[in-house]
């Protein structure tokens, strides 16, 4: 199931870019990554990571999970944890599982994320601005960087904010972080 969801993203993010009318080195310009990563990444040869993913969606204003929807089929009303997409990127010790995806006519989102001790992600900025998010921490401890300020979020926490800037999530403990984030479209 993963070469398959690879190789549709693959060529998603091929075509949002060919719809921009952007070539390689307009999308790198606006990324900061290198034209070579991103032609690799259109043709299949290399898997995203969640910070290249972060910053593809940036670019065009996508969130990750609408990005990751698109090439998925549309979900149903009920959605069975174990039809639940799971994307595991092994070079940050991430993995996010699709609890709800988004769906049309809602604007809420919900994902449950893994972070492995000593995983460090850091996002650019948002791809949808404004963007409300709702991180509950469900086990562990996690360091949530935005805007400049850094919360020491442990079990049952909840941090509330809009996505403007630059974020940072870092599991600080000794166990993976395992964290649910609710996201609602400005």
């Amino acid at each position: 199931m993963r070469d398959a969801l690879d190789d549709r993203l693959a060529a998603r993010l091929a075509g949002m870019r060919v719809q921009q009318g952007w070539s390689l080195d307009d999308l790198a310009a606006r990324t900061g990554v290198s034209r070579s990563t991103l032609s690799r990444l259109e043709r299949g040869e290399i898997s995203p990571t969640a910070s290249l993913l972060g910053k593809l969606c940036t670019a065009y204003g996508w969130t990750m999970s609408r990005l990751l929807a698109d090439v998925e089929s549309a979900p149903p009303a009920v959605v069975r944890a174990q039809e639940q997409a799971v994307w595991h990127d092994d070079a940050s010790g991430f993995t996010r599982r699709v609890v709800s995806p988004p769906h049309a006519g809602l604007r809420g989102e919900m994902i449950e994320a893994v972070l492995d001790p000593g995983a460090d992600i850091a996002y650019d900025g948002p791809g949808v601005p404004g963007l409300e998010q709702h991180v509950w921490i469900l086990g562990g401890t996690l360091a949530l960087t935005d805007g400049g300020t850094t919360y020491e979020l442990h079990a049952g926490d909840c941090l509330r904010f809009r996505l403007w800037g630059a974020t940072r999530f870092r599991n600080t403990g000794a166990e993976p972080v395992r964290y649910a984030v609710v996201m609602v479209l400005p």
